[in-house]
């Protein structure tokens, strides 16, 4: 199964304008320098985007606004001193590992 057309857009189009620097929700907040000084903040970021995304049965994309709210969140408070409301749940920042290599 692959992955479907609504997630892979809602991941390509987060990740340009996350890696760009033009995120609407990032206005005013230096983080384009992590890319090649702190990769693991960057990591996060998407791992919070991705732990967050709800889709359907279909894999129509629910939530695609709340995933990058919620990943912002923590680059804004990484970056600066912007407190998330609610808290980062412990599901929502996990890390998990890469698939087999054979994969």
């Amino acid at each position: 199964m692959k992955v479907s057309q609504d997630f892979s857009g809602a991941l390509s189009t987060f990740a340009y304008f996350i890696a760009s620097g033009t995120h609407y929700m990032l206005q005013d907040i230096e983080y384009i320098d992590l890319f090649g000084t702190e990769p693991s903040a960057i990591e996060m970021v998407f791992a919070i985007f991705a732990n967050v995304l709800e889709m359907d049965e279909e894999g129509k994309v629910l939530n695609f606004t709340y995933a990058q709210k919620r990943a912002t969140d923590y680059l804004k408070s990484y970056c600066s001193e912007y407190i998330v409301d609610p808290p980062f749940e412990e599901w929502e920042t996990t890390l998990y590992g890469p698939p087999k290599r054979d994969r």
